[in-house]
């Protein structure tokens, strides 16, 4: 087995830890905004503990701000991207980033028993390998 399989091996629900960060659907882009700044996240979940209604990544942010939109009441749920993708907590950092391609995303909410455990980020899957190879030199 090689240095990038060993890597890809690693199961994806290593590489979250923290609580996962979460605002109200009401929330406004200013607000979600303070929010990744403070967390130092570049994505939340919209919703609450049973649901979860989008995702509103920094991208979205940029975007919404460059159309002109007004960040002070603008809200979460308008901005939350609705097509998610997820994946098991069993899967791999290989699986997950395979599927981030396919679907052309940088967040991916991980789950298990269809409760949302956290949400990894390709720079999350990035640190996995970058760690690897830096452990054989």
């Amino acid at each position: 087995m090689t240095d990038l399989e060993i890597a890809g091996a690693t199961a994806i629900a290593t590489l979250f830890e923290d609580e996962l960060v979460r605002v109200s659907p009401s929330a406004t882009l200013s607000e979600v905004s303070a929010v990744l700044l403070e967390a130092n996240i570049g994505a939340v979940v919209v919703g609450d503990e049973a649901t979860v209604e989008g995702v509103v990544s920094e991208r979205d942010i940029v975007r919404a701000i460059a159309e002109g939109q007004d960040p002070s009441s603008t809200r979460a749920i308008e901005l939350a991207s609705t097509a998610i993708v997820w994946c098991d907590a069993s899967a791999t950092v290989a699986e997950v980033a395979r599927e981030m391609l396919v679907e052309y995303v940088r967040h991916v909410l991980v789950e298990s028993d269809g409760k949302v455990l956290g949400i990894v980020s390709a720079r999350d899957l990035l640190g996995v390998y970058a760690t690897e190879d830096a452990d054989l030199e």
